[in-house]
């Protein structure tokens, strides 16, 4: 389906946010994820439904120094 991911058109095979955050490879990872608007907690992904065109912001951090 197509999800716009961190402002990009995207077309994936997920069914939950949880999923699309373990496509990109972060779980485990310091993030914050919004889906339309609203930041959701890591206890609310794997209950998100994605649909289509749903937008998708994903921020992570690194360190550095």
């Amino acid at each position: 389906m197509e999800l716009i991911v961190n402002g990009v058109s995207k077309q994936l095979d997920v069914r939950t946010l949880h999923e699309l955050i373990a496509h990109y490879e972060l779980l485990g990872k310091p993030i914050v994820a919004e889906v339309d608007g609203l930041i959701l907690r890591n206890d609310q992904w794997t209950e998100t439904v994605m649909r289509p065109g749903m937008r998708i912001e994903l921020v992570h951090f690194v360190g550095g120094g």
